[in-house]
């Protein structure tokens, strides 16, 4: 059975086998620990007198939890390359795997997309037994349930859908879980393979699944009712279903004062029409609806243009991918350079563009302000959406104005209203519209106050324990 592994494998260089008496062993140094192996299963192979029932006795006296009797030769890759040893014994057609996993992955470290200023620091890592017990060190209930798919022909990777039985609603685990078995693909390496696959029914540059590294915003949805996916080999869970409002929130929220965190929640809900509207409520005023500008201001304004040769819209334009590629340099960028090369280059781009009269003071300011109001979202795909309408807007304004902005905005309520995930409309609690969620959304009571789960996630509405 060895060599015929050994052939499949081509023989490769990490392959490492022993025979000591009537058993055989093999395992791939790059993924297994010498140093488990050698304290544990040679010392058992080695101290073994008798051997009649070696199988028996093996199984016995290795001194090992993860121990298994597999009688399939094609499940001993997947064992092999998950870490674990494989014995075989003389004369038997079933054989034994044991865990001794190598340390391959990062410890728990502070999630560097998702600070905080108060709160827990720890982050998901890319090894899922970890990141299931930052969940389990969280939430110590048995009706915390934690179902297992393997996906991925050739990888072989380990997806656990993780929820509270008796909170989240059968008819979304169950929805989940057939998403998944139908996923048929080679290979699976990072959680947006699996978000792909469950936003495939409406195709939308918003994103209907929340990304996240931090376990404390997953259990905060668990409790709620939301079902997290848990993805081998990568730090970002996935939690749905996900609506606009949950990307307007942060799990900071709840460890604040509640004036506190309402007061933020208000502002970025401020920040997401400003970041899209700004630059197009700007063209639509300097080029078709002057009246709307006060005489004072509009002289002002017409005479730092007065030696610009573009267009207004080209203005904007202009400075807008200017500064959407000083803040691609700045993510990917080593951390030591990155901030100070985007601040340096957008201070000395901005004056020296308006000392050569290429673009007027008043579109660095809002150029200025739009990205800065864009950095009040963290989470990636909410950004590039963000960017995608932005750039809608600003389109719809150079033939129309004021027309092409409304026009745009019907478009965008349209679109986020035909939108759902897990028969959740995307725009929850706003429509269709219910007055206690939306105070919820927007309004954070104090704990003592808040005595019910959102009603569109699970019907155990009421909290255990409420006072």
């Amino acid at each position: 059975m060895i060599k015929e592994i050994k052939e499949k494998l081509g023989n490769s260089s990490d392959i490492v086998e022993r025979k000591i008496n009537k058993v055989s062993y093999i395992y791939l140094e790059s993924v297994a620990s010498d140093d488990k192996i050698s304290d544990f299963l040679n010392k058992s192979i080695i101290n073994i007198t008798a051997f009649e029932d070696l199988l028996d006795t093996l199984q016995n006296q290795i001194y090992n939890s993860h121990i298994l009797t597999l009688n399939n030769l094609d499940d001993a890759y997947y064992y092999l390359a998950s870490g674990y040893v494989l014995l075989f014994i003389d004369d038997s057609k079933s054989f034994i795997v044991i865990e001794a996993k190598n340390k391959l992955d990062r410890g728990i470290t502070e999630s560097s997309s998702e600070p905080l200023i108060r709160g827990p620091k720890d982050s998901f890592t890319e090894n899922n037994a970890v990141n299931i017990g930052l969940i389990r060190k969280r939430i110590k209930d048995y009706n915390l349930w934690i179902d297992e798919e393997k996906i991925g022909r050739r990888t072989k990777t380990k997806v656990s859908v993780t929820y509270i039985k008796d909170i989240a609603k059968s008819e979304n685990v169950t929805a989940i879980k057939k998403i998944l078995k139908k996923i048929d693909i080679d290979g699976i390496l990072d959680s947006g393979y699996i978000r792909d696959y469950l936003e495939a029914n409406q195709r939308s540059s918003f994103p209907k699944t929340i990304s996240t590294e931090r376990p404390d915003l997953a259990c905060i949805n668990l409790l709620n009712g939301k079902i997290v996916l848990l993805v081998e080999n990568s730090p970002t869970v996935l939690i749905l279903p996900a609506c606009l409002d949950d990307f307007l929130k942060s799990s900071e929220d709840y460890y604040l004062k509640p004036v506190n965190s309402t007061f933020s929640r208000i502002l970025r809900y401020m920040a997401f029409f400003i970041t899209i509207l700004t630059p197009a409520l700007y063209i639509a005023f300097m080029t078709f609806n002057q009246e709307m500008i006060p005489d004072q201001l509009l002289i002002s304004l017409a005479t730092q243009r007065s030696q610009v040769p573009f267009p207004t819209f080209v203005e904007v334009l202009i400075f807008i991918v200017v500064f959407e590629i000083l803040r691609e340099a700045d993510i990917r960028s080593p951390s030591v350079s990155g901030a100070s090369m985007s601040i340096v280059g957008a201070l000395v781009l901005g004056d020296a563009s308006v000392a050569a009269g290429i673009v007027s003071p008043i579109v660095i300011i809002v150029v200025a302000i739009t990205s800065i109001c864009e950095l009040v979202f963290s989470d990636m795909d909410m950004t590039n959406a963000i960017r995608q309408w932005r750039m809608i807007f600003i389109f719809s304004t150079i033939f129309t104005g004021i027309i092409g902005i409304v026009a745009a905005g019907l478009i965008l309520i349209i679109k986020l209203a035909s939108l759902e995930t897990l028969n959740t409309p995307y725009l929850t609690p706003f429509s269709p519209i219910n007055i206690n969620l939306i105070k919820d959304s927007l309004i954070l009571r104090p704990a003592n106050k808040r005595k019910k789960r959102p009603s569109y996630l699970t019907d155990n509405v009421k909290k255990v324990g409420d006072i």
